[in-house]
């Protein structure tokens, strides 16, 4: 129609594993507490932890401020305000959500979102059955533009430590999300997205009902995580198959500040915080991965 302007809505949103970003303080609760403070092996100390929040916010900020930021390997709450509050986010009004899981690390995912743009209907920490594990984090928003209602899982399924049973163990993990999502299927969510560490790189099934978007980007010399030289993608996006027709599309964010040389194979890595003991500076050794929705 002559004299109409088409908007075109889109939405960005991150997921990123940050790589055992505990406080600075002994809580007690884990040796991976006390490992990572100021007496701990890692002598993690306060300047060092704001230099990774203030990174992670940095990124978050490079990266455009997405409406939705999922995070992973982090210890509680304390840890995801700093982030949030961060030089580079601190005006940006992000809210978050956290639950504290089972995990005996005491590592747990979170979720950021855009209190200018989406509205938090609700949230729920869901039990991978009698795992101690992460749990999955779900969250309801409501996007203020348009009033539709996003419906977030945020996954960190068990590492590949231990062979058959730790397959046995994502295998649960996996169940317990598509279970989740054929229970918001049956309420009427249309707009799912599940995101996280899935520890493995993901195969292409049409018969599920989420949709795979790292598929195409399964090719050599291209990951989130590096592995002896070698490029794997174990950090992606499930999307509802209405979310894959208006076009979703997948991509992994690999700022230079994140990088650095790798000493012992060609080519770049993750910059990570630390090398064994060795304090490095980096923040993670997963790179950030993007969704982006036009619709």
């Amino acid at each position: 129609m002559k004299g109409m302007i088409l908007v075109v809505l889109s939405f960005w949103a991150l997921f990123w594993n940050v790589e055992n970003f505990f406080d600075y303080f002994d809580g007690g609760y884990s040796s991976s507490d006390y490992e990572f403070s100021w007496q701990g092996a890692r002598h993690w100390t306060k300047r060092r932890f704001y230099s990774k929040a203030e990174m992670v916010g940095k990124t978050v900020l490079w990266a455009g401020a997405p409406c939705v930021v999922g995070l992973a390997e982090v210890e509680n709450s304390f840890v995801v305000s700093k982030i949030v509050r961060s030089e580079a986010l601190r005006k940006l009004s992000y809210g978050f959500v956290h639950y504290d899981s089972p995990d005996p690390r005491g590592i747990d995912v979170a979720l950021l979102y855009r209190r200018d743009s989406m509205t938090l209907v609700g949230s729920r920490a869901v039990h991978l059955d009698s795992l101690k594990t992460r749990d999955i984090l779900y969250v309801e928003l409501e996007r203020i533009c348009d009033g539709e209602h996003w419906h977030f899982l945020v996954n960190h399924h068990p590492s590949k430590y231990g062979g058959i049973a730790s397959q046995q163990r994502r295998d649960i993990a996996m169940r317990a999300l598509l279970h989740l999502e054929d229970s918001l299927r049956r309420e009427g969510a249309i707009n799912i997205v599940a995101m996280g560490d899935f520890n493995e790189v993901l195969p292409e099934d049409a018969a599920l009902p989420l949709v795979n978007l790292g598929v195409r980007l399964y090719a050599p010399g291209r990951g989130s995580i590096r592995y002896r030289g070698d490029w794997q993608l174990i950090d992606n996006f499930l999307v509802s198959r209405e979310l894959s027709q208006k076009g979703a599309e997948m991509e992994i964010l690999s700022p230079p500040f994140l990088l650095e040389r790798d000493r012992q194979w060609p080519g770049d890595k993750p910059r990570r915080t630390y090398i064994g003991p060795r304090y490095n500076g980096g923040v993670s050794d997963h790179l950030p991965v993007g969704l982006r929705v036009k619709h």
